[in-house]
């Protein structure tokens, strides 16, 4: 049904005259007739009955009438929601997020929360290779991992922060007296690692494989606190970026050393797929993403 027949019928009844609604739509009143004989040949049926001057709905008409506004209040509605959600005033976005990289976007969900109070934030909790799973697979818009990514699946990156890796264990640990720990040298320590989806992990195996080492992984868990606390029991070696190195207190059971090793660090990168469609939240996000980590330095 054409929507502008409808609301020139509905006008006309308003009126109930198709001077007044021609006024009224700012359009001629030969317009409206022939709008409203449209109407009622797509319905099949008169809608208004006329005599003289007065207007009369047939039973058609009546229902054509209250219906009409009810559609036409939908698309004004569908209208506002729509102008929302480009102005931000609404919306939803769900960002997958590596529980270790959530101390760097603190301060951003914060800022976002403050500019965009009407946007639904979900943050998602994951690997980071099972995040880069779902963004390729549309599952979400947007997410966070470490590079390097996995290259198959095309995904655009965007680093907002590269970091130091250091080896964590306790201070008896047979590194621990090095200024810098290099992988070779872990060959047979025993370690305790976070699950092989989390992108870190899949970093270090690759640098462990690339130097001709089998790790010898003894536990696995995705909670840190807990790696540094099997480390801190004398259970293994594990692994910390130097942001989160610096929330804990090492105290005299605990050492930690940077790893020697060129090109293992901590990039934390921002992704999304090229070419698809973002939200305008998603947007949003990227650019208080900018705002907040734009370009920080190793260190």
């Amino acid at each position: 049904m054409d929507l502008r027949a409808l609301r020139y019928f509905i006008e006309t009844v308003r009126h109930n005259s198709f001077t007044l609604a021609a006024d009224s739509l700012c359009v001629t009143q030969s317009t409206v007739s022939k709008m409203i004989r449209q109407l009622e040949d797509e319905v099949g049926q008169p809608l208004l009955l006329r005599h003289g001057r007065q207007l009369r709905l047939t039973d058609a008409g009546r229902v054509v009438f209250e219906r009409g506004q009810q559609a036409l209040g939908v698309m004004r509605e569908l209208s506002r929601e729509l102008g929302d959600l480009t102005t931000l005033a609404r919306g939803e976005l769900s960002v997958g997020l590596p529980p270790m990289a959530n101390l760097l976007f603190s301060p951003v969900v914060k800022a976002f929360r403050e500019r965009h109070p009407g946007i639904s934030l979900s943050l998602k909790e994951s690997g980071g290779q099972v995040i880069e799973q779902q963004v390729a697979g549309g599952e979400l818009e947007i997410g966070v991992t470490l590079l390097p990514a996995d290259p198959s699946l095309g995904l655009v990156t965007r680093s907002f922060g590269r970091f130091p890796i250091h080896a964590v264990g306790a201070r008896q640990a047979s590194w621990a007296a090095s200024p810098a720990v290099e992988l070779a040298a872990l060959q047979a320590e025993p370690l305790v690692l976070l699950p092989d989806d989390f992108s870190l992990t899949r970093q270090l195996r690759g640098a462990f494989r690339a130097i001709g080492v089998e790790p010898r992984v003894v536990a696995q868990s995705s909670q840190w606190d807990f790696l540094v606390t099997m480390a801190v029991a004398g259970l293994g070696t594990t692994f910390m970026p130097a942001p989160l190195l610096a929330r804990l207190r090492l105290g005299s059971e605990l050492a930690a050393r940077p790893l020697a090793d060129a090109g293992i660090d901590w990039n934390v990168a921002l992704i999304h797929m090229p070419d698809r469609y973002l939200s305008h939240a998603a947007r949003a996000w990227l650019q208080v993403c900018e705002d907040i980590l734009a370009a920080p330095p190793l260190g």
